[in-house]
């Protein structure tokens, strides 16, 4: 059985929003931890948003190392109320989200990565089915925008368990829920 693995570039001040600020940030060392993450996975799940921005930028893309051609080639489900059609190697989660979540969690046998997509991560921590937060927190306060968790989020609990520090000064710190560990 796959886990639900969330990863969210967020500010100091925990924005996520629009996340061009992660660049001067992003070097070989942060590259090379994102491409174990990638290549551990079996399939990514995407929100609306997420989803409509990657595949815009990555169907294109080429590299010399396979991120590009592992992005583009694995399964992607998509969790949208709007959408009635999708591409890129991508299929539409239609029906009861948690249900259809924890159907691929059976599906696959390694991760499944969440990038960014703030919503689905809330409904799918409401549902008790992610299993890691992968939170890359960048040393820059943006001072607005969309927050992970935004005021009136209920209260979860969640335990660390690991920590990763890039010489960037960018850290990934990761949680899983309490009773979990």
């Amino acid at each position: 059985m796959s886990k639900i693995v969330a990863l969210v570039y967020l500010s100091l001040d925990g924005v996520m929003e629009s996340p061009s600020w992660t660049a001067p940030y992003f070097d070989d060392e942060h590259g090379a931890y994102a491409h174990r993450q990638l290549f551990a996975a079996d399939a990514l799940l995407l929100g609306r948003e997420t989803y409509e921005g990657f595949v815009q930028a990555w169907p294109g893309m080429t590299d010399e190392d396979g991120f590009a051609d592992r992005m583009n080639s694995m399964p992607k489900h998509v969790a949208s109320t709007t959408l009635r059609t999708t591409e890129w190697n991508a299929a539409l989660i239609e029906g009861d989200l948690a249900k259809e979540v924890a159907a691929l969690k059976e599906q696959y046998e390694n991760d499944i990565l969440v990038y960014g997509s703030g919503a689905l991560i809330r409904s799918l921590i409401a549902e008790g089915l992610v299993d890691e937060l992968k939170l890359w927190i960048h040393p820059v306060v943006v001072g607005k925008g969309k927050r992970l968790f935004p005021e009136g989020t209920p209260t979860s609990t969640w335990v660390p368990s690991g920590t990763t520090a890039f010489t960037s000064g960018a850290m990934v710190l990761d949680y899983r829920p309490a009773g979990q560990e």
